[in-house]
């Protein structure tokens, strides 16, 4: 463990939770989008996009291992975006018979994408910002005090 690893584990957590905010962004975005991906000639629409997140070096059994031996040298590395996933939940079927994409019935599939599912998740991707901002800021803070010490 360097004297810097706890600012490499905030930074890896300040990038995962951007990444986050971005896609919920996208979401956002594409809450109307009745033509998000050309499928076997077909329009569909845009399907929601999630982030799944995973330890940066090591599993859950290989921190279980260390945990359950009482070992100090268990301390994560991180986290990393392992993938971005598409939501697999059904479209919303709305009846609009005068928009474009309307089907013979006059349905109409929408994104499935849910405003306060994302507005949640947002705020959730922020906290977790803010929390690692203040991890970082007082890692500085003692590694500063640290440097006067030899004053």
């Amino acid at each position: 463990m360097t004297i810097f690893h706890s600012i490499n584990t905030s930074a890896s957590a300040l990038t995962a939770q951007r990444l986050r905010m971005d896609v919920i962004s996208s979401n956002m975005a594409n809450v109307d989008t009745t033509r998000g991906k050309l499928v076997n000639g077909e329009w569909e629409p845009y399907k929601r996009k999630s982030v799944v997140l995973q330890p940066k070096d090591g599993s859950f059994s290989s921190f279980m291992d260390v945990a359950i031996s009482k070992q100090n040298s268990g301390t994560g590395n991180g986290v990393k975006v392992s993938k971005i996933v598409e939501d697999e939940t059904p479209f919303k079927l709305v009846y609009d018979p005068e928009h474009p994409d309307a089907d013979e019935s006059g349905y109409v599939e929408l994104p499935n994408v849910d405003p306060l599912r994302e507005m949640v998740d947002l705020i959730s991707a922020t906290r977790s910002y803010e929390a690692n901002v203040t991890v970082l800021n007082a890692s500085k803070g003692m590694l500063m005090k640290a440097l006067e010490i030899g004053k």
